[in-house]
């Protein structure tokens, strides 16, 4: 069968929840007596294993009149984002306020104008405030009888979500996607050469946005060779402080180019829409008027930028990781197959420098850094602390 969850990969269990759920839906849209559906769904699992994607694709089912054929109207604007019975929530910031959410909670308690359901979906719903997580949890408690809420969180963990916010969804669990898994959807959908598919699908660690974009961009391959070189660099404390230092500006450079283009065009748009260079009888007043609209601009993109600088981090901490957990796999000779296939020979010259125990403290340390600024620890001081870590063994 084909349609809109095709989309998801190595999640057949999730898979075959969602369209049973989907089934029940639509019963309940023709007014028949259904189980399976209900009104708040979680959506959880670790990076890259397509929790947005799985979402999307069970709005999409939600409006469709065939539970998601993925060639209809109605899939084919939710999965676009322009459906207008499904408001999608993707967090530029760090946080989504409470002022956010009590206005697309109040959206989302209207009757469906043209589909069959209202969806409010919350990509990143981990980052809500306690305030806008209270003000969703009202509206799940008392849910309209045709709106569904769709959250997406790393985990149930009341990190992450709230324990009453839990309470009230169906949990919608995915995995990671097997290597074999991203490989085939890299070759078949985009064309890749299989072994390059099979090398950016080892290197991703599963996640499939990521291994096209190694496989296709040769910055972002650039970029983690250069991660992948910090161990051998870490010679001494001067030197950790130096690859902390390269680090972190990698990361800003990274963003500041994946932003640079937005930013400079929603200042345009912004300033068209307030009259700017307008010489009529308003235009003063105008301008007057402008000044207050760029600063929460300004303060908008720059919250934007500093989440693109932590994404950018922490995906080069992941790469970090899988180098000293390949060590670890050389040095006690496990049976599993190496993250970075291209770097085995570094890995099996630190395996035979380091011991295990030490190897290990290494990998806790990289980890350990990624907590520390998921708690708001200020990254530079984070990884300048894994350096000297690192470097200490």
């Amino acid at each position: 069968m084909t349609g809109v969850f095709d989309s998801l990969v190595g999640q057949h269990d999730a898979i075959d929840t969602l369209r049973r759920a989907a089934a029940a839906a639509a019963a309940v849209v023709r007014g028949e007596p259904a189980q399976g559906m209900t009104h708040a769904w979680i959506f959880t699992g670790p990076p890259g294993s397509g929790r947005s994607v799985a979402a999307r694709a069970f709005a999409a089912a939600l409006q469709c009149a065939d539970q998601g054929c993925g060639t209809c109207a109605a899939c084919h604007t939710t999965l676009a984002g322009t459906h207008a019975d499904v408001r999608f929530v993707v967090p530029e910031g760090l946080t989504i306020g409470v002022g956010e959410m009590r206005a697309l909670v109040l959206r989302a308690a209207s009757a469906p104008s043209q589909g069959r359901w209202q969806v409010l979906l919350i990509e990143d719903a981990d980052r809500l405030t306690e305030a806008a997580g209270n003000a969703l949890l009202k509206a799940i408690e008392e849910p309209p009888p045709r709106t569904v809420f769709l959250l997406c969180t790393p985990s149930t963990h009341p990190d992450d979500i709230s324990v009453t916010v839990r309470s009230r969804c169906r949990v919608v669990t995915l995995r990671q996607p097997p290597a074999e898994a991203v490989a085939s959807v890299l070759v078949n959908r985009d064309g890749i050469d299989p072994a390059e598919a099979a090398w950016a699908a080892a290197a991703a660690q599963g996640h499939v946005g990521r291994a096209r974009r190694l496989a296709r961009d040769p910055q972002a391959r650039a970029s983690r060779d250069k991660v992948l070189g910090v161990p051998r660099r870490l010679t001494g404390i001067g030197a950790a402080f130096d690859a902390a230092s390269s680090l972190i500006e990698a990361a800003e450079s990274e963003a500041a180019a994946a932003v640079v283009e937005v930013d400079a065009r929603e200042r345009a748009d912004l300033q068209t829409a307030l009259g700017a260079g307008g010489t009529g009888k308003g235009a003063a007043s105008a301008a007057r008027g402008m000044t207050g609209a760029i600063r929460e601009l300004e303060r908008r993109q720059k919250s934007r930028a500093t989440r693109a600088q932590r994404d950018a981090l922490d995906r080069a901490l992941v790469d970090l990781a899988g180098f000293y957990r390949d060590v670890l796999v050389d040095k006690l000779a496990a049976p599993v197959a190496p993250v970075h296939a291209d770097s085995v020979e570094v890995a099996a010259q630190a395996a035979a420098r380091w011991t295990p125990e030490s190897t290990l403290r290494r990998l806790e340390a990289v980890l350990a850094c990624r907590a520390e600024i998921e708690l708001n620890v200020k990254p530079r001081i984070a990884v300048e602390a894994m350096m000297l870590a690192l470097w200490r063994g």
